[in-house]
């Protein structure tokens, strides 16, 4: 059944695993079968199936605590996020009462089944989640549904437990659920962000920053020449070890800008729109060092992902220091970083709105009146378009985005409206 699910056979697998469990087995092995199982119908796109055999695994052997995880992630996929919620929960009290190291067969038999059969599937199945990593499941899916207070609460607990060593709790096999360290702070400064603790975001970002400054070089550049070359040529390993070395450049590089990016949003919050401006303005200067080659040549494909990450940062950056700007009367630096971000996101309807905003405030009428005309015949689906192009954002950029949004303005466009009437009668007349 083992090897059948393995190579991808799943009726033929559900046949034989069901076959097995009607064999003559302990309860912990019972339990492992209807794991499995539940793990066939997942994949063959019944998860409802998937289910019912993973709560039978439970009711088995309440201790096969990768049966709790496997019905997380189908809670997960059906978007049953209360249900996803409760059985990571149990998950991490579980683990937390019974380490996996402590659960430890009867030295008697010396022909156990664990013995006589072990593929990789079954070590991948079975693999005990560390307690850090669960409460980091619970920490993101909290701040994935709004449920801010709880990510807070979630994101702050897993800082603790790095404290407490996580090297020693995380495979580092690439198993793990656990992003990078420094997305994980960003998170957690999302988070506080959006409960309110702008202070505290303040300094968790403060971490990320002080902990990458010595990781990125002066100048970063992404040409076209970086490509990997083909495994036989000679130089292939040199080249491919230098995209790597570039790849981590990059992703240090977005982690610090992110931070002073959240830096800026938390200062704005606060009120303090001139430490704002600086925050945001380091976040630009950084962006700086990235140098790409913009001859009609598109960056490594390779690098592709980390290069558009740097420059929705970049983009969110102007757009923030644009309004803060704004707040301040410096009318004309507000309008310039709205049409840079225009250019490295055309059409984007908040940046748009802004730089309606800004030339209207310039007293320039009827370049805001044109914008706003333009702006207001574009239709909503040409705005969603825009926003959901490329590739999904990451979570710590989220909430930098619903910030950067355009707060709609009645007093704005009743102003518009009215100069553009009295224009049309001043011409008929």
């Amino acid at each position: 059944g083992l090897q059948e699910l393995e190579a991808g056979n799943f009726p033929t697998a559900v046949s034989l695993l069901q076959e097995a469990a009607g064999g003559f087995c302990s309860k912990k092995i019972l339990a492992q079968i209807y794991t499995c199982l539940g793990c066939c119908a997942q994949r063959m796109g019944k998860p409802q199936t998937a289910l019912q055999h993973l709560k039978r695994a439970l009711r088995v052997d309440f201790q096969c605590l990768p049966a709790l995880s496997h019905a997380a992630a189908v809670y997960h996929k059906l978007g049953e996020t209360d249900a996803e919620l409760q059985a990571l929960t149990l998950l991490y009290e579980a683990l937390g009462k019974n380490p996996p190291a402590a659960a430890s067969s009867s030295p008697y038999f010396l022909m156990r089944t664990e013995l006589l059969v072990h593929t990789p599937v079954l070590t991948s199945l079975l693999r005990y989640h560390h307690p850090s990593e669960v409460k980091y499941l619970l920490a993101q899916r909290c701040l994935l549904d709004g449920r801010v207070a709880d990510a807070v609460e979630h994101y702050l607990d897993f800082l603790s437990l790095l404290q407490e060593g996580l090297q020693q709790q995380v495979p580092l096999d690439g198993s793990s659920a656990l992003p990078r360290i420094p997305e994980v702070f960003l998170e957690a400064a999302s988070a506080l962000e959006q409960a309110g603790r702008h202070q505290d975001a303040i300094t968790v970002c403060e971490e990320v920053i002080s902990r990458t400054t010595d990781l990125i070089p002066r100048v970063l550049r992404v040409e076209e020449r970086l490509e990997q070359p083909e495994c036989s040529l000679p130089g292939a390993e040199l080249a491919g070890g230098l995209l790597s070395q570039k790849k981590e450049s990059l992703c240090c590089l977005a982690w610090r800008a992110a931070a002073y990016l959240h830096q800026g949003w938390a200062w704005a919050k606060l009120g303090e729109s001139k430490e704002a401006v600086t925050q945001f303005s380091r976040c630009l200067n950084d962006l700086l060092r990235l140098q790409l080659r913009v001859s009609g040549v598109k960056p490594v494909e390779n690098l592709q992902a980390e290069v558009e990450v740097l420059q929705k940062i970049r983009f969110l950056s102007l757009v923030g220091r644009g309004t803060q700007f704004l707040e301040l009367g410096r009318h004309k630096e507000a309008l310039l970083d709205f049409q840079h971000s225009l250019q490295i996101s055309p059409g984007d309807p908040a940046a748009a709105s802004y730089l309606v905003q800004a030339l209207w405030k310039l007293n320039r009428k009827q370049e805001a009146a044109a914008q706003w005309q333009k702006l207001s015949q574009s239709s909503p689906g040409e705005d969603g378009q825009q926003q959901g192009q490329g590739r999904p954002l990451p979570l710590y950029l989220v909430s930098c985005l619903e910030q950067a949004m355009f707060p709609h303005s009645e007093t704005l466009a009743r102003s518009i409206q009215d100069y553009l009437r009295t224009a049309a009668q001043d011409i008929s007349s």
